[in-house]
């Protein structure tokens, strides 16, 4: 497994890429929920993986189409052993991005971007005896991402992100902050192709 991923490693780094002109970039990010709301209080990040195309260079600012896919974890474990249950969240975000590319802050890149988060809630285990499977609820809204790259070399940059969601909710669920809004800080690293 260890070689597998050394090969991989080494594949991504000896690409032969227009370095800081890339358009395309790939990234790795752990995801961790912040704030006070269900997924703040229950959840742990796994990991989050993204893509980003950068499709228009304009004198300060490039605009972009960018696509993240995360996991989080909720295992709801009661001491009794009545309920032993893992919830995975699978996070699907599609957006457009837009970044500055300013001269005199060659090596830092901030960036904003706009679009819509799709959270698949996914259930496994027992609850008072009875198997959980396939137990599944999406949830979804708008996303806003607030950011800032530093480039290591030309190719390999540190990021720190931000994603605020704002989940639409059905009838069934009270329509409070503590339902709607998920806020999750993303730390991770990235590399230009």
């Amino acid at each position: 497994m260890k070689q597998k991923l050394l090969l991989g490693l080494l594949l991504i780094f000896t690409i032969k890429s227009f370095s800081q002109d890339s358009k395309f970039s790939l990234e790795l990010n752990y995801p961790i929920p912040i704030d006070k709301n269900f997924v703040g209080e229950n959840y742990s990040g796994i990991i989050d993986l993204g893509a980003k195309f950068r499709f228009a260079d304009l004198n300060l600012i490039n605009i972009g189409a960018s696509f993240n896919a995360g996991i989080l974890v909720n295992n709801s474990n009661q001491n009794d052993g009545s309920l032993n249950v893992t919830i995975n969240s699978y996070l699907v975000q599609p957006r457009m991005y837009a970044e500055l590319d300013l001269e005199a802050l060659k090596k830092i890149h901030p960036a904003i971007g706009l679009g819509y988060t799709f959270m698949i809630f996914d259930a496994s285990g027992t609850n008072n005896g009875i198997e959980l499977s396939g137990a599944s609820k999406t949830e979804s809204g708008l996303n806003l991402n607030l950011g800032v790259a530093y480039d290591i070399t030309n190719r390999l940059f540190a990021q720190v992100q931000y994603d605020y969601v704002k989940i639409k909710v059905d009838n069934e669920v009270p329509d409070v902050k503590y339902n709607t809004n998920v806020n999750l800080l993303k730390i991770g690293l990235g590399y230009r192709l």
